[in-house]
């Protein structure tokens, strides 16, 4: 199967950055789309930010012009960096990815355990 690990979470000021790493690891043949999500105490979750296998991006109105999403294929890892953080931007962030795997031959996606972003006023 397929593990996803994401890291780079915290607590920072408004205004700040972050940079969340999520690497995948496994019977991998080929990752497809990876994206971010978010979901907030009591709200529901909700894309952050995605990333096809040849570098085409979309992002949630919400972020656009502060966030970056970006992949290394070589290493199965995608990033979210993220810029002039809001305290509306706290949430659990989770990465997904739409993996092929060699052993079942199947396509799934995958998710990782999440990790928290905190951002203070």
């Amino acid at each position: 199967q397929v593990q996803l690990v994401e890291s780079g979470g915290g607590l920072v000021q408004a205004g700040g950055s972050l940079r969340l790493s999520c690497a995948a690891s496994g019977s991998i043949f080929r990752i497809n789309d990876m994206a971010w999500y978010r979901q907030a105490p009591e709200k529901q979750r909700e894309l952050v930010a995605l990333i096809t296998s040849g570098g085409s991006t979309n992002y949630a109105d919400s972020v656009k012009g502060r966030f970056t999403i970006s992949r290394d294929n070589a290493k199965n890892v995608v990033y979210l960096q993220m810029g002039s953080l809001k305290p509306e931007d706290t949430a659990v962030y989770y990465c997904k990815a739409s993996v092929q795997t060699v052993s079942p031959w199947a396509r799934d996606d995958y998710w990782g355990q999440g990790t928290q972003v905190t951002v203070s006023s």
